[in-house]
């Protein structure tokens, strides 16, 4: 009787729930069907209206966006091409989707590619989700866990590294460092604990802490490499700088007429006119020219009468003539004719050049009055200034040579003529004088000309290239060829510099083959090896181990 009663409700509800898997599976495909369709359609869906599905390019036909592509974040584990959002389940098998997992690529070689934890297969590295910066992940990385041996340098977020004691031997040490985090230095081969990459050996060189860099022949090839050998040879304290031309003082010649007139006739025009020795310059008329020739006329006529008075008079005549100016020549010919001369011709002494000329015809002088100046352009003065700590280099006499491109005159042989006492107050320079010989008188007085002066030389020196030395402001250091592809980097102490070479006081010898062209990049490898052996000695005699 109870099993007939409740036989009509008992089917129905274990019908149902059979049923009830089927059921679910029905909703959620229903409640998902437009994210399928999407990603089963191109992937390219409205983001307004994802039902809406196409290619890409295609636009809403509702609002007419652009569709974007359809990001499938989450998957069903066994059929992938199932994908939606989480919470959703598979439409064939009713799992939950679950999140895709980031795909894992080499750094060096993104073509290799894997899961997390996996290594590249060419160069040994982990395989990571996307580019970390190598800050970020060394400070997200536990040091504890690596490999026996590694060692890593000090840096702002780790603490003071410490250094197993490795013993030098003849061959030198040798340090396994990382290419990618040359930090991480160890004293056996193994592997770098940030990217997994195989640890490099690194050549410290012997025990007398030479630091050799090994460059094969194509490699220096590649680099442009040049060598040259060290040679003794003679230095000269050199200078270029900037000289002007100006007159030869010494050959600068003031007319003055030594008694009053007037100028009757001028022989010259203006300023800056040639003239050679013996041209007219100007005629003056002087009373007191003409009272001093009729007095030597007087003592002739004297002479006739009493040689002995005579010849005391005219004596005293002559000089007196002489001293007003009047040429020799002229008094001669006073003395033929025994006529006065009214106007008196005065001539150019030497060849030059007006430079100055400050009479005109008529106009009335006095002995004060400089009538024209005249300079001889055969010979110049150029003014070179020198630098006040190198005022010790030069003396009288030594050789220099002056340029003027604009002209044409190269190197033209001097010498130092002088050399200034004082100093320019204002430019704390010293003036240092060269004459020079100008017979085409090609050199214009206020032009300026390149000037080189050759102070004392020093001789038997050991000289080397200036574009071998690198000099970085706290010492200097040249690149030394031991062999053919061995080079060592070595200290020089520097005396001095001129037209391209550097005297060396210590650090190299005659004979020795420096790198002039490439050197740096040896320079540089040879730093980082200098300081993983710096490292190394320090931890071998602090660190307690």
């Amino acid at each position: 009787m109870i099993r007939t009663q409740y036989r009509h409700w008992v089917y129905p509800v274990l019908a149902l729930f059979l049923l009830m898997p089927a059921l679910t599976a029905v909703v959620h495909a229903e409640s998902h069907d437009h994210g399928a369709v999407a990603a089963q359609a191109g992937v390219y869906a409205c983001p307004m209206h994802p039902q809406e599905t196409g290619h890409k390019g295609d636009r809403c036909p509702k609002c007419n966006m652009f569709l974007t592509k359809v990001e499938a974040e989450y998957a069903c584990p066994m059929h992938p091409q199932e994908t939606g959002h989480k919470g959703d389940r598979c439409p064939k098998c009713n799992m939950f989707l679950t999140k895709e997992e980031a795909e894992y690529a080499c750094p060096m070689h993104p073509q290799e590619t894997g899961h997390k934890g996996d290594r590249c297969p060419i160069c040994n590295m982990f395989l990571v989700a996307e580019e970390e910066e190598e800050a970020t992940e060394h400070q997200g990385h536990d040091h504890s866990a690596m490999d026996k041996g590694s060692q890593p340098l000090a840096s702002p977020a780790t603490a003071a590294p410490t250094l197993i004691p490795v013993d030098s031997g003849p061959q030198g040490q040798v340090k396994y460092v990382c290419p990618m985090h040359p930090h991480i230095v160890s004293d056996e081969p193994g592997t770098c604990p940030i990217c997994g990459m195989n640890l490099e050996k690194v050549d410290l060189g012997g025990s007398t802490e030479e630091v050799v860099v090994g460059v094969p022949g194509g490699m220096q090839q590649a680099l442009g490499m040049r060598v040259q050998t060290i040679e003794q040879g003679t230095l000269w304290r050199y200078i270029n700088t900037i000289g002007t031309v100006e007159y030869d003082q010494d050959a600068i010649s003031h007319v003055h007429a030594r008694v009053s007139g007037w100028i009757e006739k001028l022989g010259v025009a203006s300023a800056g006119d040639e003239v050679k020795q013996g041209e007219l310059l100007f005629e003056l008329y002087s009373p007191d020219l003409v009272s001093a020739q009729d007095d030597f006329l007087l003592a002739l006529d004297t002479l006739k009468r009493d040689k002995r008075r005579g010849g005391e008079l005219i004596r005293k005549a002559r000089l007196r003539l002489e001293l007003l100016g009047m040429d020799s020549a002229l008094i001669q010919a006073l003395e033929r004719s025994g006529q006065t001369l009214y106007r008196v011709p005065f001539y150019a002494q030497h060849d030059g050049v007006i430079s100055e000329l400050n009479v005109r015809d008529g106009m009335y002088i006095q002995p004060s009055t400089e009538v024209l100046k005249l300079v001889d352009l055969n010979r110049v003065w150029v003014i070179a200034e020198v630098f006040e700590n190198q005022q010790g280099w030069f003396r009288q006499g030594q050789a220099a040579a002056v340029t003027a491109s604009a002209l044409g005159l190269f190197e033209l042989d001097g010498n130092i003529d002088y050399i200034y006492p004082e100093l320019d107050p204002v430019t704390r320079a010293m003036q240092v004088r060269v004459a020079l010989a100008n017979p085409e008188g090609k050199l214009k007085p206020g032009s300026l000309v390149d000037v080189e002066l050759y102070g004392t030389a020093k001789r038997n020196l050991t000289l080397v290239p200036t574009e071998a030395l690198i000099q970085t402001g706290r010492n200097n250091r040249v690149v030394v060829q031991q062999s053919d592809t061995e080079f060592v980097v070595k200290e020089v102490q520097l005396g001095m510099i001129a037209k391209g070479m550097a005297e060396v006081l210590s650090g190299v010898t005659p004979g020795n083959r420096v790198v002039v062209s490439g050197q740096f990049l040896l320079d540089s490898e040879a730093s980082l090896k200098g300081s993983l052996m710096r490292m190394s000695n320090g931890a071998s005699a602090g660190h307690n181990h």
